[in-house]
């Protein structure tokens, strides 16, 4: 059940980002790891979506909150990183 705390506790604190820009990171494996910048759009119980702006349209990224805590997807807001604030 801790793994289920963690989870939420880091959901918690994206839900006190929405609407902020939001800088991630992404490993998609096989040496395949983007940068983009963004705005945290919404949380769900499962997943959570960052908008980008692409060069004339916008994309919808969604990741979950298991991503954060395997460091698969890194986060970083104004104040600084969200994994350090989560106390990761």
């Amino acid at each position: 059940m801790v793994a289920k705390d963690v989870l939420f506790e880091i959901r918690k604190k994206l839900e006190s980002h929405l609407g902020e820009k939001i800088k991630l990171r992404a490993n998609r494996g096989r040496r395949k790891t983007y940068e983009k910048e963004g705005v945290l759009e919404s949380t769900y119980p499962s997943i959570f979506i960052v908008k980008v702006e692409e060069s004339n349209y916008y994309q919808r990224l969604s990741f979950s909150y298991a991503d954060v805590l395997t460091e698969t997807v890194e986060l970083s807001f104004r104040e600084g990183d969200l994994r350090r604030s989560v106390g990761m």
